[in-house]
């Protein structure tokens, strides 16, 4: 497996309401390969959103550097961080926004219409992926007439349509009932390895998690491998 995402000595402060310096992150390493599944778990304001945020290129840090394909972020002025962030990164948040004018397929294929495609392939490659989440009979459905977890399963098609190398989920089932989380989390585990895209997914729920590649724990900082799992976290 090639190397996908590379993160060294990852740190990110904010400045406090007081004025004094809130480290959230504290020299976090992190690696992931194509066709890798990650699980990052931790308590609520551990920094999981923050460290996706800088690994999905949505945010800059305070020092350490991400590379993504190879390509260092903090070499990249924002014109450009922008277009490799379209380009290569996909997400998936806890709330789908979709766009409620617009059917599923429509909503598949805006991004690569946005990206320059044709019409034809856009809505070819967007049918396509729609079939494979399991909504190839709601293609002309607007996002008020699916479910929620269908809203969910249309969203992670849409960010797979410009094929991303990286793909990078936030709490993706945390708005939906225990039927459809479970069907999410069936096409997560899946999605690493029929798509041959890196995955990262920060998530709560320990159901979703277990069916990851490798649990990584982000605490006071620091993210380590949660034991049991013993990958090491980063790879030179």
């Amino acid at each position: 497996m090639s190397l996908v995402l590379e993160a060294r000595e990852l740190r990110k402060d904010y400045r406090g309401g007081d004025g004094g310096t809130i480290e959230v992150l504290r020299g976090v390493d992190l690696a992931v390969s194509t066709g890798e599944f990650v699980a990052v778990t931790g308590e609520s304001g551990s920094g999981k959103s923050t460290l996706l945020h800088l690994v999905g290129a949505l945010d800059r840090a305070t020092s350490g550097q991400v590379f993504l394909d190879g390509t260092a972020y903090d070499g990249l002025e924002a014109d450009a961080l922008a277009a490799l962030r379209n380009r290569k990164i996909g997400f998936v948040f806890q709330f789908h926004h979709l766009l409620r004018d617009f059917s599923a397929l429509e909503n598949v294929a805006m991004p690569l219409l946005i990206a320059g495609q044709s019409p034809p392939r856009a809505r070819e490659r967007a049918r396509a992926l729609l079939d494979s989440v399991g909504l190839g009979e709601r293609l002309t459905h607007l996002p008020a007439q699916l479910s929620g977890g269908e809203q969910q399963r249309a969203a992670v098609a849409r960010a797979l349509a410009t094929e991303p190398t990286l793909l990078l989920a936030d709490e993706p089932s945390g708005n939906l009932d225990e039927r459809n989380a479970n069907q999410l989390h069936g096409l997560f585990a899946g999605l690493a390895r029929e798509f041959r895209t890196a995955v990262i997914v920060v998530t709560h729920n320990r159901a979703l998690a277990s069916r990851a590649d490798r649990i990584l724990t982000l605490s006071e900082g620091v993210l380590a491998p949660e034991v049991g799992f013993g990958a090491e976290v980063i790879s030179s």
